[in-house]
């Protein structure tokens, strides 16, 4: 996918998932594919995906583990799977993190509050649970910055028995595109804008969704 300079902007998540689709199309009405939204951002947007393509929808529980004092980037992530808690933990980051003084304490104080998070989650949203053996898995968020919760998915998903995984996202990063390749079959970033900030940036309309916003969604 082309770096592109100039921003791209959608009006909220559903439209994004509905552009994610239509890029889509050898997926449609595919009973062996499924699309997991990652709750709770990319679940609007995965309904919307497999409501176009015709395709079950379900989603996958993860939560990123950010630095404190700067939460929205991430020194790694966790996912829930089968059952347990899967941990994926950025090496570089976090040496660099330990190195300009912020501790292991503080670090392990942010993995057991969204390990508690995402415990809650999986007691709470319906959805989760589904038979991936043998499947396709389309993975959809609602951006992508370092791409650790997306990372941190797949190999939920790959735990999970799933065949082959596929990464949708409207907007991305070029250093988290080029890390998902690594561990995906398949990475479709819509777009990858020459500067990156917050994935919210490029939506109209990005507001915070409840649990009440994501159990609707997926059925509950």
């Amino acid at each position: 996918m082309e770096v592109e300079q100039m921003g791209v902007r959608y009006k909220d998540r559903a439209e994004a998932g509905r552009r994610l689709a239509e890029a889509l199309p050898q997926f449609r009405e595919n009973r062996s594919t499924i699309v997991l939204g990652l709750a709770r951002g990319g679940v609007p947007v995965a309904a919307a995906t497999a409501e176009a393509l015709s395709l079950p929808f379900g989603a996958v529980l993860v939560r990123k583990l950010g630095i404190p004092g700067r939460d929205e980037t991430a020194f790694g992530a966790l996912a829930w799977s089968q059952g347990d808690v899967l941990r994926i933990v950025n090496k570089p980051i976090k040496e660099l993190i330990l190195s300009r003084g912020i501790t292991q304490a503080a670090l392990d104080a942010v993995e057991a509050h969204e390990r508690t998070e995402l415990l809650r989650r999986a007691d709470e949203y319906p959805g989760t649970g589904h038979d991936l053996h043998g499947k396709a898995v389309i993975l959809v968020d609602d951006g992508l910055a370092t791409g650790a919760t997306m990372r941190a998915a797949v190999e939920a998903v790959r735990a999970g028995g799933a065949s082959t995984v596929i990464s949708a996202v409207p907007v991305a990063s070029l250093e988290g595109t080029s890390s998902l390749a690594r561990v995906c079959d398949f990475v479709l970033p819509l777009h990858i804008p020459g500067k990156f900030h917050a994935v919210g940036a490029f939506y109209e309309e990005f507001g915070q969704l409840t649990d009440a916003d994501v159990v609707s969604q997926l059925g509950g």
